[in-house]
């Protein structure tokens, strides 16, 4: 099956995939490996790019969640919408006697999985919160994919279709309400469908703010990359060694971010702070590591002040987020907003993506950098200009940063 390619027919013309669909021997370790893990990925990856790196607001005040929070919420988010999948699945099919069709456990899962399909790759559109509300499109059009699915994959008659997409439409609402309690996340409603592409190379997102095009070769070679980990996972779980598979599971998460080797160490991270900044002086300073599922990250911060002036560095580094990138596109977005209070860009210097954000007054500023190496480098700033927020940057050294080689795993 090609991703792409499946992705695309069951958009554009899902009445005629899904006798294909039907006719496909799958299990579950397969439809999760091939398609469930990968496009799960999209509105997670999405939303932790634009909640903690572009950020949102509006009226003049913005916020965005801090980067090691992001990924916590991402990490969350992707687990529970394969856990959403799952059990809405068993839904679907604990229910399809009750509507005349058959029971079967793959089918139920290939629709809810396929049906999903438009609210995950809608999922992009969390990249610019600012235009979250057309994720009411995914979620409508998503309704529509399982209302044509479910009279091919659950052989109910088609008159009974209906009122058995509405039956599990709410079965879904209410596990998503029981899954966000559990989860304890607040977050904005990820933005959702609406991105098009005409068989090209890319998706380009256009906004009033600025575009963010999609790669969809590199998507599809994540993809392939995923594939191979899933084969690997499931050879593990065939050995029933626990170790094996927990390594092969991790294996599978670094696919997904496109990790190539271990984060840079804390302490390295840590010694490319200054200790002053001019005649700010630093008052305190911190490292830290850690690693969830395949996810390593390291991040060190570090605050300076003189009388009313405050500035705060933090390096964060994700573990080579080059793949998480491609997939989300964020590096090749670009932004330029400017109110009566307010300016914000996103533009690119070199290789690298620069995001700008600072209150006209000098009450407030952020300048934060991608390096190509996927290390992010971020430095706040309170009654200062932008210009010494860019020479504190300066002063962490990025080339040098841009330079250091991961550890091998």
């Amino acid at each position: 099956m090609n991703l792409i390619q499946r992705v695309q027919d069951i958009l554009l013309k899902p009445k005629a995939t899904w006798p294909v669909i039907d006719g496909e021997a799958e299990t579950t370790a397969s439809l999760y490996q091939r398609y469930v893990m990968i496009l799960a990925a999209i509105p997670a990856v999405a939303s932790f790019i634009g909640l903690s790196v572009v950020g949102y607001g509006g009226f003049g005040v913005s916020f965005r969640v801090p980067l090691l929070s992001g990924l916590v919420h991402m990490v969350v988010g992707y687990v529970l919408g394969l856990v959403t999948v799952f059990v809405l699945a068993l839904v679907v099919d604990a229910l399809a006697p009750t509507f005349g069709g058959r029971k079967d456990p793959i089918s139920a899962l290939k629709v809810v999985a396929y049906s999903m399909t438009a609210a995950w790759v809608g999922g992009l559109f969390a990249l610019l919160p600012s235009i979250g509300v057309l994720g009411l499109l995914a979620s409508l059009y998503s309704i529509y994919l399982l209302f044509t699915g479910l009279p091919v994959l659950m052989k109910v008659p088609e008159a009974k279709a209906a009122a058995y997409t509405a039956v599990v439409i709410l079965c879904a609402i209410v596990l998503m309400l029981v899954l966000a309690a559990l989860s304890g996340l607040a977050l904005p409603t990820r933005s959702m469908f609406g991105a098009t592409t005409a068989g090209g190379p890319a998706v380009t997102i256009k906004t009033p703010d600025g575009e963010v095009k999609i790669d969809t070769a590199k998507m599809d070679d994540l993809a392939k990359k995923m594939e191979e980990a899933g084969k690997r996972m499931e050879e593990a779980q065939k050995s029933g060694d626990p170790a094996a598979a927990g390594k092969a599971m991790g294996e599978m998460m670094g696919a997904l971010t496109g990790g190539n080797g271990q984060p840079i160490a804390p302490a390295d991270l840590k010694a490319s702070l200054p200790e002053a900044l001019g005649d700010l002086k630093r008052e305190a300073i911190e490292s830290q590591g850690g690693q969830a599922i395949g996810i390593a990250s390291s991040m060190a911060k570090a605050s300076y002040a003189a009388a009313d002036k405050r500035v705060e560095l933090t390096i964060t580094d994700l573990g080579g987020t080059a793949g998480l990138a491609a997939l989300a596109g964020w590096a090749n977005m670009t932004m330029d907003k400017e109110t009566a209070e307010q300016v914000e860009k996103v533009y690119k210097q070199g290789a690298r993506t620069v995001r700008e954000e600072y209150r006209k007054d000098g009450s407030h500023g952020e300048v934060t950098v991608l390096l190509t190496n996927g290390v992010i480098v971020e430095a706040k700033g309170q009654q200062v200009d932008l210009a010494v927020l860019k020479k504190a940057l300066d002063t962490v050294g990025l080339d040098k940063l841009e330079g250091i080689k991961r550890p091998a795993k």
